[in-house]
């Protein structure tokens, strides 16, 4: 007995699909991925092959390699190898966290163009793109998910006595169920005394820890090791305390006058400013503030003793007199700037021009090109005049300076007309002052009001010199010793701040901001600004010392807190980041983004790999507004999908071969990258934002808790919170100790007083548990009050269960008249129910308020009766009776009884698809995936159709693939509000309509009994889940049998089919959607086979689903190139089994009542016989096979198909051939049988006379009439109304070019086997005499003549060497659609089908001509999706068909003009070809023939897209103009699929023919 074989350990493959233009294919663009894992997981960069970022493209990636430190400007270089057919994939293993990036380098695709002259664009790159990876936290060994940390923050200088009180502050920390502390910094405070003010980067509070780094070390450790406590603290780069001694010796690391001398006005207003102020009394203002009075004469007394003192003009202005002369001096001197023709205005004319130009665009071209100086703010009178240029004005109004004829009147007027331009240029500088001085005063009344005045503000009191009138925008560095050696201008540096809805992107104290100028910052007097520039070289010491602290911060604590993150320049953030993560790999970064703009958040969120963004609480002002915070954080709703546990069924262990059997091969556990959210950190309070005692009620301390700890999300609180601290803690003027009744007492579960520490041990343990096992799904509900939020673990169904009511002001103290709550299929078991009694009266609060130490007000948490929860009927019934104030919550277990399988039954539901469809042919698949509505009530015998999903609508199909194009974008964008998914809720009838189908087909045909069984016994399990889970197993249940009935018809095809890339997959699949058993439309009357449709659901039953032109156009592609060699053979034994007349018919009928009324069918018949020797296996063997004949050969009497005649006669294929081609060179001239109305209504009676034969002078075939279209473009008129009954819209008469080329290809082809013994036939009889002539003269005759007859040269000069009338020629450098046909102008009309006769016969083209041609094709027929049906410049061109259209239009009524403009997708797949064939033929080297192939992807586009979007799965059959939908159309039609699958194997087969040729050439 063989040993059991053992499964590969799987590798966890991401897919990151990048465009055309190598961005990410996902929505947002912002990629997050786990944290890195044993063994790792690897990101699959999948490129397609020949994209336009291929052309000597390489991906650069800068993720570092095993072992390898990560840096940022480092990166791979992954050469693209280009491939037309498949896609280029990358698999980078991922071994660390951070914040990664790509770009790609490539030569840009050209333009096309036939020419050498071709302008190629110069290499280039990409954007950048992130990738960033998430950090790998672990407690005691335990990994700890983001979604599972709760963190507390503390202000770091109230926690009293290191080690002793800190000791007690981090046990109660620990015991309430926190995992992380955020510390403000614990570095040297700065004179404030605020945190955030840090005097030394390098050093730690000696207060707190004097024995510096060592006492850190030993906190972290003791936190991590005995408490099981990470830690986490802030970083701060923006800014230094404004006393900080380094600043003293490197004044250049901030903003002074001489690093940034755009300052120098704000600085000189900023001294005024403090003089004004501390002389207010002196000059006779109140410095005590009682009234809006007051304060409008302070302002009133600034724009006096201030801005007009200073003369701040100045700064804006250029000085009139020096400017002037300095003009006037260069005009004199003729430096006059002539040469400077870029200055002037856009159309001017010159000199003379400008002197009649009105005044005020003169001094608009004085303010554009002779004012400089005006980039930024500077000195005073910056603002000046070129004198080169301005001297030009002068010569253009009072002629050049000459000193033989100009005298010193000349120069006083030269001296007038400059000082008045300058003069009116100095009107509009002011205007910029007047609106700086405005937001000046405007900014300094809003302050001082804030500041003294509002009720909402700190009320200050009188201004005196501890108190100034307003905060200094600079710190004035002390001159002493050691600043001493700097240059006075370095030594008044800008302190920091921030401003309100500022460009986060732009440094606000750079030279391109006035905000320091205009008082726009919120200033923070203890901080000096930090100047960074752009790169470390703008100031090496200060990136080298704030790097150096940074990475001090990161050998002692896992996570960062940046401060000011908005404000902090994205490359300095970067720089820091990237040294912090050296330190410690898996780096936690948190950060508060005030940009007001998200996509702002992403570039900071992306960009630094930042883990979390936090967000709070307790900035809602209501209960609504929490719920929508809430809701933001609290997990996809509950039943979500997942794409990815479908996609990773057991196909990843064992790959089917197309034998059924199983190979075992390496696993992967494929994942698509989605799109990311921002993962948040969801605060109930900051220690920046006032407390629920100050905002609120003081009872929502416990509702506000417990709704952010159900989130899915990292959550967080703040010391005081818990033990419901009165109001926020002033953090730089604060003194006072924490305290905690937590810190002092075992806290215990369900403790009821002194806060919610007892509860919060609880909840914070629910959080952790949730976030650790991936409690994902939440339902949220806001009811008035109250908030409900029911969190579950998607696989489990385990979960719990919140009612929270909400106490904001004014609420009372009932129970809100809350109703019952009802959830479905869903146990409860209560954990209890608590509600928040606090003492906030005001002598209690006022008694907290001015104790010594910090301490909450009086509160107890008071276990709640009368909440009741019930199970009857399906459903748990809770209610929270009559007393339940605001300030309650109330806590429940929730499970679903039998949860399917527990956590099996995703496994169970998305396991055996494989093996259930392992049996199955491709026939079979096409009943289970497809089968539109006329095609299955043929097969239910009326019975049933598709399936109809109430407000939604019918199913495209009634097989998988119409239940997935609808699944497929809900699963996407997970719409659990979708149609179907209410459908779902409410009943099990698509599971019934399912499994019924497919039952009913196991006892017709028992191979679908394997499958029948597999969807049973899923249904059955997911019959068990509550109705509002059931969205989600269906569509997983779906989901599993559909791929891997894909997977089964891909594995079934031809190994290029297999390896192609996704488009030639799709397209692939409308081989198996076409081909099925049809009991009405088998290919014979006596036996029933797969047959093909010209397309659905148009093309789909009875008559109307076999066309022989049809189906010969798409045999190549959806047969041949796929591998079903037996089903081409079936086709072309059929067909075969039908000639009459020499050709065969365009309607099958079965071969009952076959319709000979085309005359092109024959020859794309032929052309598939070709194909199929060519590329089947044994091909040529066909030749020999023998068919029965429908009809007598070389006969045309007629006869029913249970004639004794029919099918008594045989023929070889070989003989068939020869058949064919000697009818036509015979000629036939015949009328179709049972011509008439019963054959065809809106046919005239000439009609149904057909003809057809060889003109021996040219060799090619001519036939048809004015009155019938016997190719493709078969329209027939039908109007009475217009007139137009009977009419063809395009009858073609003559010789069509692609007959003519696929003539040619046919009898040169049998020339060439006849030559090889391989053909027994050389030669036909010329018409009805009895001369011969031989295939390969045959052949010769046509080459000899076809450019003659068919080409339009590009020049007038060259057509006395063709056969054409000049006075009918509307387009040049192209080739005839028809030759001699019954209206000679439709010979020289452009339609897409010459390119149909370049493919078959190629060599009837001259290749310079061919190309031409095509580039023509390219640009005025090409659409978005097809190949325009006529020339848009053609009088007859209507490219919007419209088959109900009855109206008196000759040209477009009943749709005449269905190829007459309309852009048709199967002539695309000919046109590239013959695009692609005939390029290649220039390019000599590899780098060139991926540039034809790039140009053919490019043309690809359209239908790429069109098939991914498609319901039907397939391409449409035309679309109108410019690609517009056509309602009229054929939704998936079989030759719009198979002429690209046909481009696709030429290309193949292009490209190993090269790669042969490279690999000979190579040397030895």
């Amino acid at each position: 007995m063989a040993s059991p074989r053992t499964q590969p350990s799987p590798t966890n493959v991401y897919l990151l699909r990048l465009t055309d233009d190598g961005a990410p294919n996902v929505p947002g663009q912002y990629i997050y991925l786990p944290p890195p894992s044993n063994p790792p997981y690897v990101v699959r960069f999948v490129i397609e092959g020949t994209s336009s970022i291929c052309r000597e493209g390489s991906l650069w990636v800068n993720i570092p390699e095993k072992g390898e430190d990560f840096q940022r400007d480092q990166y791979r270089q992954f050469k693209l190898k280009p491939d037309f057919n498949k896609p280029i994939n990358f698999d980078i293993p991922i071994y660390a966290a951070g914040a990664f990036d790509w770009y790609t380098t490539y030569t840009p695709l050209p333009d096309y163009s036939t020419t050498d002259d071709v302008i190629v664009p110069p290499p280039t790159r990409t954007e950048t793109f992130y990738l960033d990876v998430c950090p790998n936290l672990t407690v005691h060994g335990e990994q700890l998910p983001l979604n599972a940390v709760s963190l507390f923050s503390t202000i770091s200088k109230f926690m009293g006595q290191y080690p002793t009180d800190w000791e007690k502050h981090l046990a109660g920390i620990a015991n309430r169920g926190y995992n992380m502390v955020h510390f403000t910094p614990l570095n040297v405070r700065g004179d404030s005394n605020s945190p955030y003010s840090i005097a030394d980067q390098h050093n730690f509070d000696p207060e707190v820890f004097p024995k510096g780094e060592s006492d850190v070390a030993a906190l972290v450790k003791n936190m991590e090791e005995k408490y099981g406590l990470l830690s986490l603290t802030d970083i701060v780069w923006n800014h230094t305390a404004n006393n900080s001694k380094w600043l003293e010796e490197h004044p250049e690391a901030g903003y002074s006058v001489r690093t940034a001398p755009h300052l120098e006005s704000a600085l000189l207003l900023d001294n005024e400013l403090l003089e004004f102020g501390a002389n207010l009394e002196s000059l006779g203002y109140a410095t005590d503030l009682k009234s809006n009075d007051d304060l409008l004469k302070i302002i009133a007394g600034i724009k006096e003793h201030v801005i007009a003192k200073i003369k701040l003009w100045e700064f804006y202005i250029c000085d009139v007199e020096k400017n002037s002369k300095a003009v006037v001096d260069a005009w004199k001197s003729g430096k006059v700037d002539y040469s400077e023709r870029s200055l002037w205005p856009a159309g001017m004319g010159g000199l003379d021009y400008f002197r009649d130009l009105p005044m005020h665009e003169k001094v608009g071209f004085v303010m554009d090109s002779v004012i400089v100086g005006d980039d930024r703010m500077g000195e005073r009178y910056r603002r000046k005049a070129q004198p080169e240029t301005g001297a030009i004005l002068l010569a253009a109004l009072l002629g050049p300076y000459d000193p033989r004829t100009q005298d010193t009147a000349s120069e006083r007027a030269a001296y007038g007309v400059i000082h008045k331009f300058l003069e009116e240029a100095n009107l509009q500088l002011y205007k910029e002052y007047d609106a700086d001085c405005a937001a000046i005063i405007d900014q300094l009344y809003n302050r001082i009001k804030y500041v003294r005045l509002d009720n909402h503000g700190p009320k200050q009191g009188p201004i005196t010199p501890n108190s100034p009138l307003i905060e200094s925008y600079f710190t004035r560095l002390p001159r002493n010793k050691t600043t001493s050696k700097h240059d006075e201008t370095s030594l008044d540096l800008a302190n920091n701040g921030w401003i309100w809805a500022a460009d986060v992107m732009k440094d606000n104290a750079g030279p391109q901001s006035k905000a320091y100028l205009r008082r726009e910052v919120i200033v923070w007097g203890d901080c000096v600004k930090l100047r960074y520039g752009k790169h470390r070289e703008d100031n090496p010491f200060l990136w080298d010392f704030q790097a150096k602290y940074t990475r001090l911060m990161a050998k002692y604590f896992h996570g960062f807190r940046i401060d000011n993150c908005h404000s902090t320049p994205l490359p300095l953030a970067q720089y820091m980041l990237d040294g912090a993560r050296r330190v410690r790999p898996d780096l936690v970064c948190v950060a508060e983004l005030f940009s007001g703009d998200e996509k702002m958040d992403f570039k900071y969120v992306e960009q630094l790999g930042l883990s979390c963004l936090i967000r709070e609480a307790m900035q809602a002002w209501e209960t609504r507004e929490l719920s929508r915070l809430v809701h933001r954080h609290a997990g996809v709703p509950i039943g979500s999908f997942d794409t990815d546990a479908v996609m990773n069924v057991e196909k990843s262990a064992y790959e089917a071969s197309a034998s059924g059997s199983a190979a075992l091969t390496s696993r992967e556990v494929i994942r698509t990258i989605k799109e990311s959210p921002v993962h948040a950190l969801f605060m109930d309070c900051t220690h920046d934002n006032e407390t629920p005692a100050q905002k609120r009620d003081a009872r929502d301390t416990l509702p506000n808790a417990a709704l952010v700890s159900m989130c899915a999300c990292a959550t967080g609180s703040v010391f005081g919170y818990d033990e419901v601290y009165p109001r926020l803690i002033e953090l730089v003027h604060e003194k006072r100790q924490y305290t905690s009744p937590y810190s002092s007492d075992d806290v215990k579960a369900l403790s009821v007083a002194n806060g919610i520490g007892g509860l919060k041990r609880l909840l914070n343990n629910i959080h952790v548990l949730m976030g650790k096992d991936g409690y994902d799904e939440t339902f949220i509900h806001h009811d008035h009050e109250y908030i409900t939020i029911h969190r579950v673990h998607p696989r489990s169904r385990k979960g719990y269960f919140l009612i929270a009511h909400t106490a904001f002001p004014g609420y009372g103290n009932g129970n809100g008249g809350f109703p019952p709550v009802h959830i479905p299929g869903t146990k409860a078991k209560s954990l209890g129910s608590w509600t928040l009694e606090v003492d906030t009266s005001a002598d209690t609060v006022s008694v907290a308020i001015n104790d010594k130490v910090l301490r909450g007000l009086p509160s107890r948490v008071k276990a709640l009766d009368g909440v009741t929860c019930d199970w009857a009927d399906n459903q748990t019934t809770i209610r929270v009776g009559d007393k339940f104030p605001p300030g309650s919550i109330a806590l429940f277990e929730t499970s679903i009884p039998g949860a399917g399988r527990d956590e099996s039954l995703d496994k169970f539901i998305t396991s055996g698809g494989a093996e259930a469809c392992k049996n199955l042919t491709l026939a079979d698949l096409n009943f289970l995936l497809y089968r539109c509505e006329p095609e299955e009530r043929q097969s239910s015998g009326g019975k049933d159709g598709v399936y109809v999903i109430p407000g939604s609508g019918p199913l495209v199909y009634a097989g998988l693939q119409g239940w997935w194009s609808v699944l497929r974008d809900v699963v996407e964008k997970n719409d659990l509000g979708h149609p179907i998914c209410q459908h779902l809720r409410e009943g099990t009838w698509a599971l019934d309509y399912c499994f019924g189908r497919l039952e009913r087909a196991a006892k017709k045909d028992s191979w679908f009994a394997e499958p029948a069984k597999w969807l049973e016994d899923r249904f059955a399990a997911i019959r068990e889940v509550p109705s509002f889970m059931l969205p989600r197993y269906f569509a997983m249940v779906i989901q599993t049998l559909y791929s891997a009935c894909v997977d089964r018809s891909i594995a079934l095809m031809s190994p290029n089919i297999q390896q192609g890339q996704d488009f030639l997959q799709q397209l692939a699949l409308v081989s198996v959607q076409c081909i099925g058993y049809m009991d009405n439309a088998s290919l014979w009357p006596d036996k029933l086979v797969p047959s093909m449709s010209a397309g659905l659901p148009h093309f789909s039953s009875d008559w109307a689903r076999c066309w022989g032109r049809d189906i010969m156009i798409s045999l190549r592609g959806l047969m041949i190139a796929t591998g079903r060699w037996e089903d081409a053979k079936e086709h072309i034994f059929a067909f075969a089994s039908v000639l009459k007349h020499g050709t065969v018919p365009n309607l099958l009928g079965s071969g009952k009542s076959p319709r000979y009324n085309s005359r092109d069918s024959i020859w794309f018949f032929l052309q598939c016989i070709q194909d199929y020797c060519k590329l089947a296996p044994e091909g040529l063997a066909i030749l020999q096979e023998s068919v029965r004949r429908r009809f007598l050969p070389y006969d045309d009497t007629w006869f029913e198909y249970d004639d004794p005649r029919a099918y008594s006669k045989s023929s070889t294929i070989e003989e068939i051939i020869q058949e064919a081609l000697q009818q036509h060179a015979t000629g036939q001239k015949f009328r179709e049988y049972n011509a008439g109305p019963n054959l065809d209504s809106q046919m005239k009676d000439n009609g149904f006379n057909l003809e057809y034969a060889v003109d021996w002078e040219n060799g090619m075939v001519f036939g048809g009439n004015q009155d019938n279209c016997g190719t493709w473009m078969d329209k027939m008129g039908e109007s009475e109304k217009a007139g137009s009954k009977g009419v063809p819209g395009t009858p073609r008469d003559g010789a069509a070019v692609e007959i003519t080329g696929m003539l040619y290809s046919t009898v040169k082809w049998v020339a060439e086997l006849h030559s090889k013994g391989l053909y027994k036939y050389g030669v036909v009889t010329m018409g009805k005499n009895k001369d011969t002539i031989t295939f390969a003269k045959w052949a010769n005759k046509i080459k000899a003549n076809f450019e003659r007859c068919y080409y339009i040269p590009t020049s007038p000069s060259q057509d006395s060497d063709y056969d054409v009338d000049p006075s009918i020629i509307n387009r040049r450098g192209i080739y005839k659609d028809l030759y001699k046909s019954g209206k000679p102008y439709e010979d020289y009309q452009l339609r897409p089908n010459f390119p149909i006769a370049m493919v078959c016969a190629p060599d009837l083209f001259t290749p310079e001509f061919a190309r031409g041609a095509l580039e023509v094709a390219d640009k005025v027929l090409r659409g978005p999706l097809g190949m325009a049906t006529l020339d848009p410049s053609d009088l007859n061109y209507r490219p919007n068909y419209h088959n109900s259209e009855d109206s008196t239009d000759f040209a477009t009524s009943k749709g005449r003009n269905y190829h007459q403009g309309p852009e048709w997708i199967w002539p695309r797949g000919y046109f590239l070809r013959a695009f692609l064939k005939f390029d290649l033929m220039r390019r000599k080297t590899p780098e060139e023939r991926t540039e034809s192939f790039q140009q053919v992807t490019r043309r690809l586009k359209g239908c790429m897209e069109a098939i991914k979007s498609s319901p039907w799965a397939g391409l449409t059959e035309l679309t109108n103009q410019n690609g517009a939908f056509c309602d009229d159309s054929s939704p998936t039609q079989a030759w719009s699929a198979s002429c690209l699958i046909d481009l696709f194997q030429e290309g193949q087969e292009f490209q190993e023919q090269f790669k042969l040729g490279e690999e000979e050439s190579a040397p030895a």
